[in-house]
């Protein structure tokens, strides 16, 4: 079985927030919620500033503690290293969220309109049907793409109808995906070549996301 994880140039990305929006489209995510952010910080004055970019998201540890602390099960870590909610259990305790040392978590307490009082847009009115109030929820790495896509021979990360959206529609090719237990696959090899690195390591719970600079 693959341990899926993903690998994020720094160099390449430019901030342009298209992980955000795909993320948000493909998921029909309500307004204020983020499941991919791009934290940016300038450092320095002019004309010797510099901007830092990390695009975030839920790291599906190895050893995550959301699933830990989850009183109902509703957190769980599947067999290809995929973290996952099932909102059928979430009962909105919001534990994982103090847990989890990367902030990727959000409560959906209200499913409102991007526009308010113009009616719910077509997006919106299946943004009601998909999404549940009350639960806690977070990046997939866009599990329902990778289950179609592997039940129908695709590979992850190499094949796109298979791949996270956030991959596929980054416009400067910065993220890449696939299997980290699989050394000859393209993210074990950047991770090993170009000293790839993991977001606050001294945690122990040793995060699928790894980042190039």
């Amino acid at each position: 079985m693959a341990r899926y994880g993903m690998v994020i140039d720094l160099v390449k990305c430019i901030g342009c927030q298209g992980c955000v929006i795909r993320c948000k489209v493909e998921h029909f995510l309500p307004p204020g919620m983020f499941w991919a952010r791009v934290l940016m910080k300038e450092y320095g004055k002019y004309p010797t500033m510099e901007r830092r970019i990390v695009p975030t998201l839920c790291m599906h540890c190895k050893d995550p503690a959301c699933t830990q602390v989850c009183p109902s099960g509703a957190s769980t870590k599947r067999e290809d290293g995929i973290v996952v909610i099932d909102y059928d259990k979430c009962i909105g305790c919001r534990y994982c969220m103090m847990a989890c040392p990367y902030g990727a978590r959000s409560f959906c307490d209200s499913i409102n309109d991007y526009f308010p009082g113009k009616g719910p847009t077509p997006y919106e009115e299946v943004a009601r049907t998909q999404l549940q109030t009350g639960v806690v929820m977070k990046c997939t790495f866009c599990k329902e793409r990778i289950d179609a896509g592997t039940q129908n021979g695709l590979k992850p990360g190499i094949d796109r109808e298979a791949t996270p959206a956030c991959v596929i529609n980054c416009m400067a090719k910065a993220r890449y995906f696939g299997d980290l237990d699989d050394p000859d696959s393209e993210v074990s090899r950047l991770i090993r070549e170009r000293h790839g690195y993991q977001l606050r390591p001294e945690t122990g719970q040793d995060p699928s996301v790894y980042y190039l600079r």
